[in-house]
Protein backbone atom coordinates (compact mmCIF):
# COMPACT_ATOMS: atom_id res chain seq x y z
CA UNK A 1 0.00 0.00 0.00
CA UNK A 2 1.70 2.82 -1.05
CA UNK A 3 2.84 5.69 1.50
CA UNK A 4 4.12 9.00 1.64
CA UNK A 5 5.49 10.84 4.65
CA UNK A 6 5.99 15.03 4.85
CA UNK A 7 7.01 16.81 8.18
CA UNK A 8 4.89 19.56 8.70
CA UNK A 9 4.73 22.74 11.31
CA UNK A 10 1.89 22.36 13.85
CA UNK A 11 0.41 25.00 12.17
CA UNK A 12 0.20 23.49 8.80
CA UNK A 13 -0.85 20.25 10.58
CA UNK A 14 -3.96 22.00 11.94
CA UNK A 15 -4.70 23.53 8.34
CA UNK A 16 -5.00 19.99 7.15
CA UNK A 17 -6.84 18.79 9.81
CA UNK A 18 -9.65 21.39 9.08
CA UNK A 19 -9.27 20.88 5.36
CA UNK A 20 -9.67 17.08 5.34
CA UNK A 21 -12.89 17.04 7.50
CA UNK A 22 -15.42 16.91 5.53
CA UNK A 23 -14.06 13.55 4.12
CA UNK A 24 -13.38 12.04 7.72
CA UNK A 25 -14.63 8.80 8.36
CA UNK A 26 -13.42 8.19 11.77
CA UNK A 27 -11.14 9.67 13.80
CA UNK A 28 -8.61 8.02 16.88
CA UNK A 29 -5.50 9.62 18.51
CA UNK A 30 -3.00 6.90 19.29
CA UNK A 31 -0.17 7.68 21.38
CA UNK A 32 2.17 10.39 20.28
CA UNK A 33 -0.28 11.34 17.29
CA UNK A 34 -2.25 14.39 17.24
CA UNK A 35 -4.90 12.79 15.23
CA UNK A 36 -5.24 10.10 13.01
CA UNK A 37 -8.14 10.04 10.41
CA UNK A 38 -9.71 7.31 8.13
CA UNK A 39 -10.95 8.38 4.64
CA UNK A 40 -12.47 6.57 2.10
CA UNK A 41 -9.46 5.87 0.08
CA UNK A 42 -6.35 7.00 2.83
CA UNK A 43 -5.43 7.22 6.32
CA UNK A 44 -3.48 9.94 7.57
CA UNK A 45 -1.65 10.05 11.43
CA UNK A 46 -0.24 13.57 12.11
CA UNK A 47 2.41 12.80 15.17
CA UNK A 48 3.36 15.33 17.68
CA UNK A 49 6.75 15.60 16.55
CA UNK A 50 5.35 16.93 13.38
CA UNK A 51 6.03 14.18 10.66
CA UNK A 52 2.74 12.97 8.95
CA UNK A 53 2.02 9.79 7.31
CA UNK A 54 -0.44 9.42 4.13
CA UNK A 55 -1.36 5.67 3.77
CA UNK A 56 -3.49 4.13 0.70
CA UNK A 57 -4.32 3.05 -2.47
CA UNK A 58 -5.48 6.35 -3.21
CA UNK A 59 -3.12 9.55 -2.67
CA UNK A 60 -4.52 12.10 -5.27
CA UNK A 61 -6.09 14.01 -2.33
CA UNK A 62 -2.21 15.53 -1.91
CA UNK A 63 -2.74 16.81 -4.85
CA UNK A 64 -3.34 20.77 -4.64
CA UNK A 65 -6.77 21.69 -5.82
CA UNK A 66 -6.56 23.63 -8.71
CA UNK A 67 -7.89 27.50 -8.30
CA UNK A 68 -11.74 27.72 -9.36
CA UNK A 69 -13.80 30.64 -10.30
CA UNK A 70 -16.86 30.89 -8.98
CA UNK A 71 -19.49 29.95 -10.90
CA UNK A 72 -22.12 33.05 -11.66
CA UNK A 73 -24.07 30.84 -14.36
CA UNK A 74 -27.64 30.33 -13.95
CA UNK A 75 -30.06 28.45 -13.62
CA UNK A 76 -27.89 26.39 -11.06
CA UNK A 77 -29.39 23.64 -8.70
CA UNK A 78 -27.45 22.53 -4.94
CA UNK A 79 -27.34 20.30 -1.96
CA UNK A 80 -26.53 21.14 1.34
CA UNK A 81 -27.43 19.06 4.99
CA UNK A 82 -27.52 19.87 8.40
CA UNK A 83 -27.52 18.17 12.17
CA UNK A 84 -24.70 15.71 11.03
CA UNK A 85 -22.61 17.01 13.46
CA UNK A 86 -25.47 17.55 16.12
CA UNK A 87 -25.82 14.77 18.98
CA UNK A 88 -29.81 15.78 19.21
CA UNK A 89 -32.07 16.21 16.33
CA UNK A 90 -32.43 15.08 12.75
CA UNK A 91 -30.57 15.21 9.71
CA UNK A 92 -32.34 17.47 6.75
CA UNK A 93 -30.67 17.70 3.53
CA UNK A 94 -32.06 20.03 0.87
CA UNK A 95 -32.28 21.17 -2.64
CA UNK A 96 -32.94 23.88 -4.75
CA UNK A 97 -32.99 25.27 -8.26
CA UNK A 98 -31.88 29.00 -8.45
CA UNK A 99 -32.92 30.65 -12.07
CA UNK A 100 -31.98 34.35 -12.79
CA UNK A 101 -34.31 35.86 -11.60
CA UNK A 102 -34.48 34.38 -8.16
CA UNK A 103 -30.91 35.16 -8.16
CA UNK A 104 -31.16 38.57 -8.32
CA UNK A 105 -33.74 38.89 -5.92
CA UNK A 106 -31.68 36.38 -3.43
CA UNK A 107 -28.51 38.52 -3.98
CA UNK A 108 -30.30 41.60 -2.74
CA UNK A 109 -30.65 39.24 1.07
CA UNK A 110 -27.22 38.63 0.99
CA UNK A 111 -27.95 34.24 1.27
CA UNK A 112 -24.76 32.77 1.78
CA UNK A 113 -23.53 29.63 3.55
CA UNK A 114 -25.85 29.55 6.60
CA UNK A 115 -22.95 28.76 9.05
CA UNK A 116 -22.39 32.52 8.47
CA UNK A 117 -26.16 33.85 8.85
CA UNK A 118 -27.78 34.28 12.37
CA UNK A 119 -30.91 31.87 13.06
CA UNK A 120 -32.72 34.92 13.01
CA UNK A 121 -32.66 35.92 10.00
CA UNK A 122 -32.63 32.58 8.41
CA UNK A 123 -35.78 31.96 9.40
CA UNK A 124 -36.87 35.30 7.93
CA UNK A 125 -35.67 34.38 4.58
CA UNK A 126 -36.65 30.63 4.44
CA UNK A 127 -40.51 31.43 3.22
CA UNK A 128 -38.78 33.78 0.18
CA UNK A 129 -36.43 31.27 -0.57
CA UNK A 130 -39.27 28.03 -1.15
CA UNK A 131 -41.42 31.05 -2.53
CA UNK A 132 -38.61 31.62 -4.82
CA UNK A 133 -36.73 28.14 -5.63
CA UNK A 134 -37.87 24.69 -6.60
CA UNK A 135 -36.68 22.82 -3.84
CA UNK A 136 -36.70 19.38 -2.17
CA UNK A 137 -36.35 19.23 1.50
CA UNK A 138 -35.44 15.19 3.36
CA UNK A 139 -35.97 15.38 7.59
CA UNK A 140 -34.51 12.47 8.99
CA UNK A 141 -35.76 12.42 12.43
CA UNK A 142 -33.83 10.52 15.10
CA UNK A 143 -35.81 7.03 15.31
CA UNK A 144 -35.11 6.64 11.69
CA UNK A 145 -31.14 7.48 11.28
CA UNK A 146 -30.76 5.08 14.13
CA UNK A 147 -32.46 2.72 12.25
CA UNK A 148 -30.29 3.53 8.99
CA UNK A 149 -27.01 3.41 11.30
CA UNK A 150 -27.17 0.04 11.55
CA UNK A 151 -26.65 -0.39 7.89
CA UNK A 152 -24.95 2.66 6.63
CA UNK A 153 -22.29 4.82 7.64
CA UNK A 154 -22.96 8.88 8.06
CA UNK A 155 -20.93 9.53 4.60
CA UNK A 156 -23.35 6.41 2.92
CA UNK A 157 -26.53 8.29 4.67
CA UNK A 158 -24.98 11.58 3.01
CA UNK A 159 -24.98 10.32 -0.20
CA UNK A 160 -28.22 8.28 -0.34
CA UNK A 161 -29.81 11.88 1.02
CA UNK A 162 -28.10 14.02 -1.37
CA UNK A 163 -29.05 11.35 -4.23
CA UNK A 164 -33.02 11.53 -3.23
CA UNK A 165 -32.95 15.46 -2.62
CA UNK A 166 -32.09 15.67 -6.58
CA UNK A 167 -34.36 13.34 -7.50
CA UNK A 168 -37.43 14.30 -6.00
CA UNK A 169 -36.66 17.53 -7.39
CA UNK A 170 -37.06 15.72 -10.76
CA UNK A 171 -40.06 13.89 -9.79
CA UNK A 172 -42.00 17.24 -9.26
CA UNK A 173 -40.96 18.22 -12.87
CA UNK A 174 -38.34 20.20 -12.22
CA UNK A 175 -35.44 19.12 -14.82
CA UNK A 176 -32.09 19.71 -13.29
CA UNK A 177 -29.43 22.46 -14.91
CA UNK A 178 -25.97 21.24 -16.44
CA UNK A 179 -24.66 22.87 -13.08
CA UNK A 180 -26.05 20.77 -10.10
CA UNK A 181 -23.45 21.17 -7.53
CA UNK A 182 -23.10 19.11 -4.25
CA UNK A 183 -21.09 20.67 -1.37
CA UNK A 184 -18.57 17.80 -1.28
CA UNK A 185 -18.36 15.75 1.72
CA UNK A 186 -16.72 12.49 0.09
CA UNK A 187 -14.71 11.78 -3.65
CA UNK A 188 -17.10 12.24 -6.27
CA UNK A 189 -16.20 8.41 -7.68
CA UNK A 190 -16.89 7.05 -3.56
CA UNK A 191 -20.15 9.18 -3.64
CA UNK A 192 -21.59 6.58 -6.74
CA UNK A 193 -20.11 3.70 -5.23
CA UNK A 194 -21.71 4.17 -2.10
CA UNK A 195 -25.53 4.55 -4.46
CA UNK A 196 -24.54 1.46 -5.94
CA UNK A 197 -28.18 -1.09 -5.66
CA UNK A 198 -30.44 2.65 -5.37
CA UNK A 199 -33.15 2.78 -7.49
CA UNK A 200 -32.39 6.23 -9.14
CA UNK A 201 -28.98 7.19 -9.18
CA UNK A 202 -28.43 11.58 -10.16
CA UNK A 203 -26.06 11.53 -12.39
CA UNK A 204 -23.78 14.47 -13.83
CA UNK A 205 -23.32 16.76 -10.45
CA UNK A 206 -20.65 19.10 -10.00
CA UNK A 207 -18.49 18.41 -6.01
CA UNK A 208 -16.72 21.14 -5.30
CA UNK A 209 -15.91 21.75 -1.28
CA UNK A 210 -16.75 24.84 0.48
CA UNK A 211 -19.52 24.89 -1.93
CA UNK A 212 -22.36 26.50 0.00
CA UNK A 213 -20.00 30.06 0.14
CA UNK A 214 -19.57 29.91 -4.13
CA UNK A 215 -22.91 28.52 -5.33
CA UNK A 216 -25.86 30.42 -5.10
CA UNK A 217 -28.11 27.55 -5.09
CA UNK A 218 -26.19 25.59 -2.21
CA UNK A 219 -26.11 28.37 -0.04
CA UNK A 220 -30.08 28.44 -0.64
CA UNK A 221 -30.53 24.70 0.19
CA UNK A 222 -28.05 25.11 3.07
CA UNK A 223 -30.63 28.07 4.61
CA UNK A 224 -33.96 25.68 4.04
CA UNK A 225 -31.96 22.96 5.58
CA UNK A 226 -30.71 25.01 8.55
CA UNK A 227 -34.31 26.54 8.77
CA UNK A 228 -36.15 23.36 8.87
CA UNK A 229 -33.73 22.07 11.50
CA UNK A 230 -33.98 24.79 13.73
CA UNK A 231 -37.75 24.40 13.52
CA UNK A 232 -37.77 20.71 14.32
CA UNK A 233 -35.29 21.09 17.26
CA UNK A 234 -37.99 24.22 18.35
CA UNK A 235 -40.95 21.05 18.12
CA UNK A 236 -38.37 18.69 19.63
CA UNK A 237 -37.87 21.08 22.76
CA UNK A 238 -41.75 21.67 23.43
CA UNK A 239 -42.67 18.16 22.90
CA UNK A 240 -40.44 17.26 25.75
CA UNK A 241 -40.40 20.39 28.02
CA UNK A 242 -36.48 20.36 27.53
CA UNK A 243 -33.60 22.47 25.84
CA UNK A 244 -31.37 20.33 23.77
CA UNK A 245 -28.35 21.93 22.43
CA UNK A 246 -26.87 21.62 19.30
CA UNK A 247 -23.40 20.06 18.51
CA UNK A 248 -21.93 17.13 20.49
CA UNK A 249 -19.60 18.88 23.21
CA UNK A 250 -19.28 18.63 26.80
CA UNK A 251 -22.76 20.35 27.44
CA UNK A 252 -24.46 17.71 25.45
CA UNK A 253 -23.39 15.20 27.38
CA UNK A 254 -24.38 17.16 30.47
CA UNK A 255 -28.20 17.57 28.93
CA UNK A 256 -28.56 13.90 27.35
CA UNK A 257 -28.03 12.92 31.55
CA UNK A 258 -30.33 14.96 32.87
CA UNK A 259 -32.83 13.90 29.56
CA UNK A 260 -32.17 10.41 30.40
CA UNK A 261 -32.84 11.05 34.46
CA UNK A 262 -36.06 12.85 33.63
CA UNK A 263 -38.08 10.21 31.04
CA UNK A 264 -35.76 7.42 31.03
CA UNK A 265 -33.52 5.40 28.35
CA UNK A 266 -35.65 4.63 25.74
CA UNK A 267 -36.84 8.25 24.32
CA UNK A 268 -33.69 9.00 24.02
CA UNK A 269 -34.13 6.73 20.68
CA UNK A 270 -36.37 9.57 19.51
CA UNK A 271 -34.07 12.74 19.66
CA UNK A 272 -30.62 11.54 19.65
CA UNK A 273 -28.51 9.50 17.18
CA UNK A 274 -27.17 7.15 19.85
CA UNK A 275 -24.16 5.89 18.26
CA UNK A 276 -22.22 9.13 18.71
CA UNK A 277 -19.74 8.69 21.46
CA UNK A 278 -21.89 11.19 23.95
CA UNK A 279 -23.89 8.04 24.56
CA UNK A 280 -21.06 6.16 26.26
CA UNK A 281 -20.51 9.40 28.22
CA UNK A 282 -23.91 9.95 29.49
CA UNK A 283 -23.86 6.33 30.60
CA UNK A 284 -20.87 6.35 32.54
CA UNK A 285 -21.86 9.86 33.91
CA UNK A 286 -25.31 8.37 35.05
Amino acid sequence: MPTITKTMSLEDIDSLKQRIAPYVVAWKQPNYTLFQAKLESMSITAYASGKVVYQGKDLSFLEPEPEKKTEAIFPQAGSDEVGTGDYFGPVVVAACIVDQKAAEKLMTLQITDSKKMKDAFILQVEETIKELCPHSILIVNNAKYNAMSSRYNMVAMKCILHNQAYWNLEQKGNPLPSLSVVDQFVQEKSYYRYLQGQDHVVKDLHFETKAESKYLAVAAASVLARATFLKYMDKMSEKYDFLFPKGAGAKVDQSGVQFVERYGWDPLYDVAKLHFKNTEKIKHML
